[in-house]
């Protein structure tokens, strides 16, 4: 039978633990029709569980894609600090002394409320599917489910309630002013793993529609999870958890045996899922839903369903709009070039195209990550085909889709660029020697080059406002019709991308380290570094592209590989996607790898890198409990202030 694509249309259940009650329409998991709204007897009945199903994919729309929420995943971090317009949503998570972590921060919001109001929904579904008659395997969904949301919960705040009001993991129906939090190990032992091992042993093979559940993506939550849990198990660099308990550490290596195992297992039976040839494939808009792809959260082209019916024009930023791309976007269109004629033009107009989109200069990627010894240093960017498939680094000429007929503007060195090719470029370190600063382009501080048309910079000079942009989350339409799009403010109507098949060989990869399994690591390492070597196609010249540097990108892997070495792959390899935060707080090596950066100011000319320090205490890898979670419970001040994590406690 042919699958087809799931259009999500939001349902949801009860919100407990002192947060607001949200009843909305929900659609029919298999005719994808909205509903009208229920309260929690439908989910006595079929199609009110159905409906209920279908929520659970839907409300990935409200976290992922949302710009705030990439934030507090990537901004702090090794790969990302505020940039040039952010507000203080940015600046608190930077930790850099211009904002704080605070109760009342979104930093502390994140996915809260979605979570635990879809945690609900799964147990209603679960509670009710089988006396209902619902398939198991579609049962399965829902404890999949179940899991993925507390895994994000536990990861971000530690222990939290498994008790929403009704009992633990049960489906609450009325608001609850009391809450108690579990340990992180009640939360593992009792939740993520016997849901994702029920998920495993009844999901399909292949998915019942294109994005749904299957056995391989618990297998890959499962073995993220064990992998999590051996990290917390042995908490190498002590680092506190609350509510307190005892770690047995002894117990570290036999989960980081499951994790390897489990990845083994789902590497060699794959399923519907494969590695796409290249990375470009992986990431091209054009490709987008591909079968490397094992769940995402859908923002699709119909108005009605991707974005629950927010439409896309200039948008509010707010969920479930996927707006993310826009904040790591600077202002391209301040570039100012002279015409013929010596009248000013905006040689790069906003596009929405992969490369471009909305510039809101929220986000800056540091410089170190692409100087010597950072994850892009040249020598990784000489042969690593990622570079190139992550980054806008080259900007061309676009004015005559604004209605601008001039014949050509004039670049750097006096040369004349032409529409369609290339006035700015992002070069290597190395090349920065050979750049003339002075007197090129007064306005952004470019330089030029002996015989290049196109304006340069080298990225040991990104600054806070301007710096490569991610080309893998941009914008993409099909109804452009030829110009600049008159949609190019709105959300993105791609899907923002949750797991990968690729991720199974890192995953592998780190728990083998742990193991002492260094052929086994490296191994694994290598057959995605191998594919990084293969190039098809160049996204910075718009063109066709052959390339083989797999045997250098293989030889060039340490003889023994390290967690460090770990993590600068998955840097590579999820660059800006909302893994980071998570992958250094599991390694507890947020503090070691990102606790200072370099980075030029905020003003059109500043080049030169400022080094700044971030304050990154033990008690800040878990985040607050969120403030309106606390002001909406009926506790005592005394009892607030003890189910709040220490570290944030006033």
């Amino acid at each position: 039978m042919k699958t087809k694509s799931i259009k999500y249309i939001l349902a949801a259940g009860l919100v407990c633990c002192g947060m607001s009650t949200a009843m909305t329409s929900c659609s029919d998991v298999l005719d994808e029709q909205p509903r009208s709204q229920f309260d929690p007897t439908f989910f006595t009945t079929k199609a009110g569980i159905e409906g209920g199903l279908t929520s659970l994919y839907a409300h990935l729309r409200y976290f992922y894609g949302n710009g705030y929420y990439l934030n507090t995943l990537e901004t702090g971090t090794d790969e990302y600090t505020y940039a040039q317009s952010a507000d203080g949503n940015f600046k608190d998570a930077d930790l850099t002394g211009v904002g704080s972590v605070t109760p009342t921060s979104t930093v502390s919001g994140g996915a809260w409320g979605t979570l635990f109001a879809n945690i609900n929904t799964c147990s209603g579904v679960i509670e009710n599917g089988e006396a209902a008659g619902m398939d198991p395997a579609l049962l399965a969904e829902a404890y999949f489910f179940r899991a993925f949301d507390y895994f994000i919960l536990v990861q971000t705040y530690g222990g939290v309630p498994l008790d929403l009001g009704a009992g633990e993991l049960k489906f609450n129906t009325s608001t609850v002013r009391t809450s108690v939090r579990n340990t992180v190990p009640e939360v593992y032992t009792k939740c993520i793993f016997p849901d994702l091992e029920k998920a495993l042993a009844d999901l399909p093979e292949n998915p019942r529609l294109t994005g749904t559940a299957t056995k391989n993506l618990a297998r890959l939550y499962l073995s993220k999870a064990y992998l999590t849990y051996a990290w917390w198990l042995e908490n190498p660099n002590n680092i506190p958890t609350y509510p307190e308990c005892s770690r047995d550490a002894g117990q570290a290596n036999s989960y980081y045996q499951k994790a390897f195992d489990m990845a083994k297992a789902a590497i060699d039976n794959p399923g519907p899922y494969k590695l796409q040839p290249t990375f470009y494939d992986v990431n091209v808009a054009t490709n987008d839903r591909n079968s490397e792809i094992m769940l995402y959260a859908d923002h699709d082209e119909d108005e009605k369903y991707g974005n629950g019916g927010a439409g896309y024009g200039w948008g509010s930023g707010g969920s479930p709009e996927n707006f993310a791309y826009w904040m790591e976007t600077w202002n391209y269109t301040e570039m100012i070039a002279k015409d013929p004629n010596g009248n000013n033009i905006n040689p790069v107009q906003r596009e929405a195209v992969q490369g471009l989109g909305r510039p809101w200069t929220r986000m800056a990627p540091i410089a170190d990550a692409f100087m010597e010894g950072g994850v892009w240093e040249d020598d990784v960017k000489a042969i690593d085909s990622r570079y190139d498939a992550t980054f806008t680094l080259s900007y061309f000429c676009n004015w005559h889709k604004a209605g601008n007929n001039s014949a050509y503007v004039i670049g750097a060195n006096g040369l004349h660029v032409n529409q369609g090719e290339v006035y700015f470029s992002w070069v290597p370190e190395a090349d920065d020697s050979k750049i003339n600063y002075t007197g090129a382009d007064g306005k952004l501080g470019f330089g030029e080059m002996a015989g290049r048309p196109d304006f340069v910079m080298a990225v040991n000079h990104i600054s806070r406002k301007k710096y490569p942009i991610n080309w893998k989350l941009g914008i993409y339409r099909t109804d452009n019709e030829g110009g600049l799009g008159s949609k190019v403010n709105g959300g993105s109507p791609r899907p923002w991308n949750i797991a990968k098949f690729s991720e199974f060989y890192l995953i592998g990869a780190e728990a083998a380290v742990k193991l002492g399994k260094n052929d086994d690591a490296k191994k694994l390492v290598n057959v995605l570094r191998a594919r990084a070597g293969k190039q098809t196609y160049c996204v910075n010249a718009r063109a066709p592209f052959t390339a083989d540097h797999s045997a250098e990108m293989v030889a060039a892997t340490p003889d023994q590989i390290t967690i460090d070495f770990i993590l600068d792959e998955r840097s590579r390899e999820f660059w800006g996607e909302g893994y980071r935060w998570f992958d250094l707080v599991r390694t507890q090596t947020w503090a070691k790898r990102a606790g200072t950066y370099r980075i030029a100011g905020s003003g059109y000319t500043d080049k030169d890198l400022e080094t700044f320090k971030r304050d990154i205490p033990a008690g800040y890898y878990i985040r607050p409990i969120p403030q309106g979670q606390l002001d909406g419970m009926e506790m005592t001040p005394e009892e607030k202030k003890a189910y709040q994590n220490p570290a944030y406690r006033n």
